[in-house]
């Protein structure tokens, strides 16, 4: 919504409010609008019925004291701390992602990836079982990997809801973690864990990047991440001595990395998950079959 108060004024109410209510504020757009959020009086009978304008006002008098003049707003919506998840993300033919399969609160921004990421695993996977191309288990595959990922962004938005409490726990637990935040290796874990970039499917004992998702590496020819729309598996080589014959119409092979690779070569999912590293052909034939399904005849 816009506002009519002066940000300045805004950004003194805001801070002072969120001394004892950390689940109120205000965020600039940087189109002339902003994102308000403010605590409802108590659960709506109907939480698909939006808000009124005059409802949002008075909870920002409330509040806050003011309501900031607030008008023409774009979006009005309610949200909850509910947290669900499908114990199966599979039941034969039938198969949830996204919002199906799990729901939790908003806090962290993360379900947009999280439901995005479920939907490229299982993807590709799918369209290999689709076109008779998929090793056994691939497709069961979906939930062993992604259900612990659901579940740990459900553990995490929940603990931010309890330390977004007012009382004096959530309070003193606000406070250590503060602290604890000055830590770099703190930092670095909070951070992964946030932003789903530390995601590690178990793919068994191996190379330190196996399960991991690549990073946009640098190539002679552009950035990785570019020559991955077309959702094919992708052979990064250093060695020159590698090869994806029999797997070339459904897995990519790069050979001018221009540098960053921990790893003479490694075999990248559609998804950017390393299914192998190392420089020994055999294994890397192995490791195509029981991703990829057998090779072309």
């Amino acid at each position: 919504m816009e506002m009519t108060e002066a940000p300045e004024t805004v950004a003194a109410v805001v801070e002072e409010v969120r001394r004892t209510q950390p689940r109120f504020g205000t965020i600039p757009n940087g189109d002339g609008t902003f994102r308000v959020i403010v605590p409802a009086e108590g659960v709506s009978e109907d939480r698909a019925t939006a808000p009124t304008p005059e409802e949002f006002k008075q909870r920002l008098r409330t509040v806050a004291g003011t309501d900031f003049g607030v008008h023409s707003p774009r979006w009005l919506s309610r949200f909850g701390d509910a947290t669900r998840q499908a114990e199966r993300y599979r039941v034969g033919r039938v198969l949830l992602a996204g919002d199906a399969a799990h729901i939790h609160p908003p806090t962290g921004g993360q379900g947009l990836n999280l439901g995005v990421q479920d939907a490229f695993n299982l993807g590709w996977k799918l369209a290999a079982t689709v076109n008779g191309r998929a090793p056994d288990g691939l497709l069961d595959s979906y939930h062993a990997e992604r259900h612990p990922v659901g579940a740990c962004v459900l553990a995490n938005t929940r603990a931010q809801i309890t330390l977004l409490g007012t009382d004096p726990g959530a309070v003193a637990l606000r406070e250590l973690l503060s602290r604890l935040m000055d830590f770099e290796e703190v930092n670095a874990y909070m951070t992964g864990m946030v932003t789903a970039v530390d995601v590690r499917y178990d793919f068994g004992k191996g190379h330190d990047l196996l399960g991991r998702r690549m990073c946009d590496l640098p190539l002679k020819q552009g950035r990785l991440y570019d020559l991955m729309h077309d959702g094919r598996g992708l052979l990064l080589d250093t060695t020159g001595r590698l090869s994806v014959a029999g797997w070339a119409d459904r897995v990519d092979q790069v050979v001018d990395v221009a540098g960053g690779l921990d790893a003479p070569a490694v075999l990248l999912r559609p998804d950017g998950h390393v299914a192998w590293a190392g420089e020994d052909p055999a294994e890397l034939l192995d490791a195509m079959a029981r991703r990829f399904g057998a090779p072309a005849a």
